[in-house]
């Protein structure tokens, strides 16, 4: 299953970005009589520059009409690559505020944020972690956790999502 994945990837990942798109993650999930194939995408990162830099009051978000676009020029290409030989069903969405942690990148661009993460190997006889994202480069993922620093190899993470802030904020401005 991880093959096919990776092949779908591939496939899809260059037509997500010239949509100016970046693709999140990409889950194929094949079972008895069809699969799903599952899409995360969100703005790519210079669109979410650009975003910022032409608009303050803009929302750098994915929409419906987002996940539309993609959905059917992603369609149209496994139509005509016939990249999947069964029946499938496909879902494309937003990462969600639980997103998904992918690439070096994801963690960077969340530094500062808590993140879960899930081990495939034991790291200190532990598999399961939480805590705020102190770093990441190529090799590694620092998690500052209240029970100490955790330095957790990228190669060894099952997945690892965002952990969510429903917490109020402050408005100085907003009185009664």
């Amino acid at each position: 299953m991880a093959v096919v994945s990776n092949r779908l990837n591939d496939l899809l990942e260059p037509v997500v970005a010239d949509l100016g798109y970046e693709l999140v993650l990409l889950e194929f999930n094949p079972y008895k009589g069809g699969a799903t194939l599952r899409l995360y995408i969100d703005i790519a990162a210079s669109a979410r520059v650009d975003v910022a830099e032409n608009d303050s009051d803009a929302e750098a978000g994915i929409k419906l009409e987002d996940c539309e676009r993609v959905s059917r020029e992603v369609a149209a290409l496994l139509d005509v690559e016939d990249a999947i030989q069964q029946a499938y069903r496909l879902e494309v969405s937003s990462p969600g505020l639980d997103r998904p942690l992918v690439k070096p990148a994801h963690f960077q661009r969340f530094a500062g944020e808590e993140a879960k993460v899930q081990m495939l190997v034991p790291q200190n006889g532990r598999k399961r972690f939480q805590g705020v994202i102190a770093g990441c480069d190529v090799e590694s993922v620092v998690l500052e956790a209240p029970e100490g620093r955790y330095v957790l190899p990228l190669a060894d993470i099952e997945r690892a999502r965002l952990v969510p802030n429903f917490a109020p904020t402050l408005n100085p401005g907003k009185t009664g």
